[in-house]
């Protein structure tokens, strides 16, 4: 038998806030209706007793698939940077990400 909940009241602005959606005012009326009945659903499979299931299990190995590091040999300073489109006092210069910030 299962229990009727009480209607959920959802503040879909705030859902879509946390969700960083910018909804239109016929997809907040959608979601709206539709946000609870999911969330229902949610509760009632919550509710299901599943005694006899053990515990989850994977059937990949459990064996490292990790190589052992090995030293090798490496590019120098001058063979790194020889393809880069700009440079700056040895290393990689980019465009910046903050204001006023140039190359």
């Amino acid at each position: 038998m299962s229990k009727k909940n009480p209607k959920l009241e959802i503040d879909i602005d705030y859902v879509a806030k946390l969700a960083n959606l910018d909804l239109s005012g016929e997809e907040k009326k959608v979601f709206g209706k539709q946000l609870p009945q999911i969330l229902g659903y949610i509760n009632q499979i919550k509710q299901v007793k599943t005694p006899s299931t053990g515990l989850p299990f994977s059937v990949a190995t459990a064996q490292s698939v990790m190589r052992e590091d090995k030293i090798g040999k490496s590019l120098s300073q001058k063979e790194a940077l020889s393809n880069a489109p700009s440079t700056k006092n040895g290393q990689f210069a980019t465009k910046g990400i903050f204001e006023n910030e140039d190359i």
